[in-house]
């Protein structure tokens, strides 16, 4: 048996038990409360917040004061020392004594995607409250902290889909932010010269205005610049990319919530398809890439699971083999978006190609965690750095289960008040 197996047959062990001891002394909401708040978060401090004030909850790869950063990983947590200083992304919320009410949980070193932690715990995520998915990774705990209704706000990164894939999971919003628009000092690297941002999550339009106001100043005024500009569906001008492989009923989804929003919709070109193919397939290298050349030194530290040492020896080899090519090739796909750009307002994708997936009854598996990173339309959009928010869009009911999927939407480089805007008429309308 592999320590891996162990592991998980300890964290399933420990899980039962901790049922076992809430008892029926505790209410239904109790226990799912403590049994959400034990793997959400890395660190909790449950606090209330004045009337009007968010609680904001932060991802365990941004740097808190006086706090480990733990990476999601039992070796940086046990070998760490405190953060000196906050990272700059803070700034804001700290000026405006914000409550923050922990630090979530996330896949190790946030290079897996299906939100497995073996050390801390896999957030439980009830997708459409009644089957038991993937949280998705790697910002997996801050979208179940706000789904969970443990926090209003909270801060995520995303280097190919950390935000918006766990928001598609757990049927939250996600934004990903224009890189280089969020300060990354105080934030645990994976790719910081090319991928890595910071941007919040939370259950809806208004909070996630707030939690994008606490990392743009200014943002507010900036959003309502967006709603006096376009205040209906009518005025916005939407691309539609359609990809191979999707679930005909997400597309569908998708399709319903763009219509009834009144957008003008636009089927876009076989030939920006192709590119788009491209750029998720250069973007995937990148990521992996730059993942192993930032945090290669833990590839071997005792302690690291083997799925993150797994993402590293692959990225050993994308690096030999194709992060140059994908790097030259970059430039080129961020004048394709500028020139679409030109003609539409938005881009239109759905975020996952279907609906998440349980983890296996074993745990998840390299050969697992490739079919959900194949599953995401995200990475291409880090590539080029522009913006993108995923948005829950109900599909149709399943008996007495209404399943969400997700559509991400793209914008112009620091276009995120008009998502948010456009976020706001399709929430209106569902």
């Amino acid at each position: 048996m592999t320590p891996n197996h162990r592991r998980f047959i300890r964290a399933s062990f420990a899980a039962t038990t901790a049922l076992l001891l809430l008892g029926s002394g505790c209410s239904y909401q109790e226990r799912q409360t403590r049994r959400a708040r034990a793997h959400a978060f890395t660190a909790y401090w449950p606090q209330q917040a004045r009337e009007g004030e968010l609680r904001l909850a932060i991802k365990d790869l941004i740097d808190m004061k006086g706090v480990v950063t733990t990476a999601g990983s039992e070796y940086v947590a046990k070998t760490s020392a405190p953060a000196a200083r906050d990272a700059r992304c803070l700034q804001i919320a700290r000026e405006r004594g914000i409550p923050i009410v922990g630090k979530t949980n996330l896949t190790e070193l946030a290079v897996t995607v299906s939100g497995e932690n073996a050390y801390f715990g896999t957030p439980r995520n009830r997708f459409d409250g009644v089957n038991e998915v993937i949280p998705g990774g790697s910002s997996s705990g801050s979208a179940v902290a706000v789904k969970t209704y443990m926090a209003d706000v909270a801060f995520g990164t995303d280097t190919a889909g950390s935000i918006r894939v766990p928001a598609a999971c757990c049927g939250v919003y996600g934004l990903k932010t224009t890189f280089g628009l969020v300060p990354l000092e105080g934030v645990f690297p994976i790719s910081p010269k090319h991928l890595d941002t910071v941007g919040p999550m939370a259950r809806n339009v208004p909070d996630l205005v707030k939690g994008m106001d606490l990392l743009q100043r200014g943002f507010a005024g900036r959003y309502a610049k967006a709603v006096a500009n376009q205040p209906t569906g009518r005025q916005i001008k939407i691309g539609r990319l359609y990809l191979d492989g999707t679930d005909p009923a997400i597309d569908e989804a998708i399709d319903r919530a763009l219509a009834a929003s009144r957008f003008k919709v636009v089927t876009l070109s076989p030939e920006f398809k192709k590119r788009w193919e491209q750029a998720q397939r250069d973007g995937k290298v990148v990521a992996a890439a730059d993942a192993w050349l930032t945090d290669r030194q833990f590839q071997n530290k005792k302690g690291i699971d083997f799925l993150t040492k797994a993402v590293f020896a692959l990225g050993e080899i994308e690096y030999n083999l194709r992060y140059a090519g994908a790097l030259q090739r970059r430039a080129a796909w961020q004048r394709t978006l500028r020139a679409v750009f030109e003609d539409v307002d938005l881009i239109a994708v759905p975020t996952l190609q279907g609906l998440p997936p349980k983890f296996p009854f074993w745990g998840s598996t390299v050969l697992f965690e490739l079919r959900v990173f194949n599953m995401q339309n995200t990475v291409g959009v880090n590539y080029a750095g522009n913006p993108a928010l995923a948005i829950p869009v109900p599909m149709q009911p399943q008996g007495r289960v209404t399943p969400v999927t997700s559509l991400q939407l793209i914008g112009p480089r620091r276009g995120e008040a008009q998502l948010i805007n456009a976020a706001r008429i399709i929430a209106a309308k569902s």
